[in-house]
């Protein structure tokens, strides 16, 4: 039985949320925009709040928090602001391959002090060479007795400098791909870690994103939480369950900009009428909502997915690709609605705009969800139909010059679909000319 009805548990973390994008974060995204800087005391009253750390199982001091909680509550915070709900999501996502791992010694430590103390958590796969190909990185990960020496740079990383720790994928052996990759937590105090300097980027400006260099950086084996060979693995188990996030974020962004332009269509008046009566605007308004409500209901169900022990891969694939297409296309057919004043920086239309160009970009671009699901679709993907050789036979009075009942069998041509009936299949087919070789025996009508 279907039910898109949050419980009322997830309705309250969704108004919490949404309460404190509206008082803490809207009225200061710009000006963070502007300064090109990430607001930790925002990011602390987020913590405070409840609204970072949900994820953490109980038993390591947590709420237990599924993906869908998740998902809701982050669709509100990107509404606000897109670059300050990323960096208050950080934590999820670097916490999460901890989480999946089996190292249970790093979970109670790592997992319960940050239930307890305001500490960041920051996740580091991509390099300068590489960001949605995990099994090309270079990070070097050498063995020494029971522990890994790292040398190498992560790049793009957010909050990677205000992050405590960092979930580090590295590998043994750059030519063996995916079987060198490990994976590590690692401590930004630790002698060897070196925060790059902030990258001024085109949108998300107040979401702290850096280079983490390393070198001759010791991990003890208590932080390896995925030895080599199981690391590519746990990446994309971890993406599995972030990428509906990232969908939520775009959908928190292109509901912001189609309220705008429905307030703004409301009130602008053109030609002797009110802009919302013409019919062009009412189109574009009916394509932002529909866009709006399809995106968070892939989310929802990658999440419910995930939630219940699912394989949430594909559906995830699908949320994140269809929900941040979908937004870049809502906030420009908004700033669109908007027409000038959408483009100027005194309205939040540019700035959402230049936001959401970045979910089409990171954990997975839109073309590495486009091989994820064409790979899937090609070779996962169990068809309903029969194929097309072995269709049934038309009706029979598609075949009146043929007395059905006396013939002994039924070919049809697998390169034209041609269906003929007798002992034998014809020598040539009579449309395609392809050869007896060609039929194949179907089942009679």
């Amino acid at each position: 039985m279907l039910d898109f009805s949050l419980s009322p548990e997830q309705i309250a973390i969704q108004q919490e949320a949404r309460d404190f994008a509206l008082k803490e974060l809207l009225p200061v995204a710009w000006e963070y925009d502007q300064r090109d800087e990430t607001p930790m005391h925002l990011l602390h009253k987020a913590y405070d709040a409840g609204l970072m750390n949900g994820d953490i199982p109980k038993e390591y001091g947590g709420k237990g928090y599924g993906i869908l909680e998740g998902v809701v509550a982050t669709e509100e915070l990107a509404a606000a602001c897109p670059g300050l709900a990323t960096s208050i999501f950080d934590n999820s996502l670097g916490m999460e391959p901890l989480i999946l791992s089996g190292n249970e010694t790093a979970k109670e430590k790592y997992l319960s002090t940050i239930t307890k103390e305001r500490k960041f958590f920051a996740f580091a796969t991509s390099e300068p060479t590489m960001g949605s190909d995990v099994s090309s990185l270079r990070c070097q990960a050498q063995r020494d007795g029971d522990d890994y020496i790292l040398n190498g740079t992560k790049f793009w990383i957010t909050n990677g400098g205000i992050a405590d720790y960092v979930t580090v994928f590295a590998t043994v052996d750059p030519k063996a791909a995916h079987a060198g990759i490990c994976a590590f937590v690692v401590e930004t105090d630790w002698e060897g870690v070196t925060p790059g300097r902030h990258m001024p980027k085109f949108g998300q400006r107040s979401s702290n994103t850096t280079a983490i260099n390393l070198k001759n950086v010791r991990v003890p084996k208590e932080n390896v939480i995925a030895p080599p060979g199981e690391g590519f693995k746990l990446a994309m188990r971890t993406f599995a369950r972030t990428r509906p996030s990232i969908g939520a974020f775009a959908v928190g962004a292109a509901r912001s900009a189609m309220e705008f332009a429905i307030d703004y269509a409301k009130k602008r008046r053109a030609f002797g009428d009110k802009i919302l009566n013409f019919q062009a605007i009412q189109f574009k308004i009916a394509e932002m909502y529909q866009k709006v409500e399809t995106s968070r209901l892939l989310i929802w169900k990658a999440a419910w997915e995930a939630d219940n022990g699912m394989d949430p891969t594909v559906s995830a694939s699908v949320s994140k690709l269809y929900a941040t297409e979908a937004a870049f296309e809502v906030v420009d057919q908004a700033l669109q609605v908007m027409g000038g004043y959408g483009y100027t920086r005194f309205f939040p239309l540019e700035k959402l705009l230049r936001d959401t160009r970045l979910f089409r970009i990171y954990e997975g671009t839109s073309e590495v969800q486009h091989i994820i699901l064409a790979g899937y679709a090609l070779n996962g993907y169990k068809p309903v139909m029969p194929s097309l050789e072995d269709l049934p036979v038309h009706n029979k009075k598609d075949f009146e010059n043929v007395d059905i009942d006396e013939a002994s069998d039924v070919w049809r041509c697998r390169m034209c679909g041609y269906v003929h009936f007798g002992d034998e299949p014809p020598e040539e087919c009579p449309y395609c000319f392809f050869p007896a070789s060609a039929f194949k025996k179907i089942e009679r009508p």
